[in-house]
């Protein structure tokens, strides 16, 4: 298989890659302009050591110092800091079951450039290739911002190893063990990182959406699957083995139906998109083809249908409620396809969560997101940016190359 482009030198690092760097430049993208004793103030690091490493992030030209007269103090003046957003880019592309979605992002993971690309054949050769064309595609179109493109971040369901970036089982496209950062990283040229789709979508919520500021919340998305994603103590959630929050697998009903997983009665055999449009003809006896002839037929008062719905969105707050009761979040955050039908279940989800959350667990704020599907090529950007950003992520994603050398 073709490279997309001609060898490449060692890939650009961040100055001063240290876990201080990392965190100063982590809070000044979530929360800036700061000034340094703003960001001291949220880091809990020394003045001294804001400074030591701001230098050096200013000198590379990734952070910018803005002259702020209203904020001058006495003494040496007050100025707020913040990231170049135009300093670099990055590429996130989140693979689903038909389709490659990516994105071009900037250094605060803005989205510049949106691409779809059909997936026909779910084959890892057929899959590195579409990922090839629409990384050359979006490799060109970086060229007229006249920035480097830094890293590549890969989106990607099921049970991922984001330390190796070996998919080792994605159920939609039926991959087992395929080592995916490395192809990627020989076919593309660039630094690549892989990481499960529910928690890149996290990573992005953390750092750029509903969840910046928060130490402990949870990202549910419903949809094809049920999926969470979590943050506890300011840190995404993988798992001693790469496997966290999955409530879509929480077995609500022992006698309920066949999840794909191989156990009866759990949240996404009942709640997930194809559990729903089998029910709904199972129950009805109307063939049902779509999500979207599910939701007409529900609106309009189908008999049956609402209750497919109802069950659904109980389950659904069912595994919330646990996991809630589990870990205490401060906050969930309810995402994915699968709002499109949100009116036909919301009472149910909000209703069974309260009714099974334990004491001060249901006073968590419990809120909908709708994100379009490019907002999870986004948080795949978000993880390339992450890995670019953190001393030790940026060590991982570098590993695989040293080692084919």
């Amino acid at each position: 298989m073709q490279s997309t482009s001609p060898p490449t030198p060692p890939p650009e690092a961040l100055p001063a890659q240290t876990p201080a760097a990392a965190q100063i430049f982590t809070t000044l993208l979530s929360h800036g302009p700061l000034t340094r004793s703003e960001v001291a103030e949220r880091t809990g690091l020394s003045a001294a050591a804001v400074t030591k490493a701001v230098r050096p992030l200013i000198g590379a030209g990734y952070l910018v110092e803005d002259v702020d007269d209203a904020r001058r103090a006495l003494g040496r003046p007050a100025n707020p800091v913040r990231v170049d957003a135009g300093r670099a880019l990055f590429v996130g592309i989140k693979a689903t079951g038909d389709e490659l979605i990516g994105v071009l992002t900037d250094l605060c993971c803005r989205i510049r450039v949106a691409r779809h690309l059909p997936l026909t054949n779910q084959a890892p050769a057929a899959v590195l290739a579409a990922i090839s064309e629409l990384v050359r595609e979006l490799l060109t179109e970086a060229e007229g911002f006249g920035v480097p493109v830094l890293g590549l971040g890969l989106a990607v369901s099921g049970d991922v190893d984001r330390l190796d970036g070996t998919v080792r089982y994605s159920p939609f496209l039926e991959w087992r063990g395929v080592a995916l950062g490395e192809l990627a990283n020989t076919i593309t040229g660039l630094p690549v990182t892989v990481e499960n789709d529910v928690r890149a979508l996290t990573v992005a919520e953390q750092w750029f959406g509903a969840g910046v500021g928060l130490s402990d919340f949870a990202l549910v998305t419903v949809g094809a699957g049920i999926g969470c994603g979590l943050v506890v103590h300011g840190q995404v959630v993988a798992g001693a083995h790469g496997v966290a929050g999955e409530i879509g697998h929480v077995a609500i009903d022992p006698a309920g139906p066949m999840c794909r997983c191989g156990n009866r009665g759990c949240v996404e055999a009942i709640a997930a998109d194809q559990a729903i449009l089998a029910r709904i003809t199972e129950t009805t006896g109307t063939a049902v083809t779509d999500s979207a002839h599910a939701v007409d037929l529900a609106r309009r008062g189908f008999p049956g249908v609402r209750e497919v719905y109802a069950a659904a969105g109980e389950a659904i707050g069912r595994g919330i409620a646990t996991m809630a009761n589990l870990f205490g979040p401060e906050r969930v955050i309810i995402s994915g396809e699968g709002l499109a039908a949100y009116d036909l279940f919301a009472d149910q989800i909000r209703d069974t969560f309260a009714a099974y959350a334990f004491g001060s667990a249901a006073q968590c704020d419990v809120q909908t997101r709708p994100l379009p599907f490019e907002e999870w090529a986004r948080g795949a950007a978000a993880t390339a940016i992450q890995s670019f950003i953190r001393s030790d992520t940026h060590q991982q994603r570098t590993n695989g190359a040293a080692a084919r050398t």
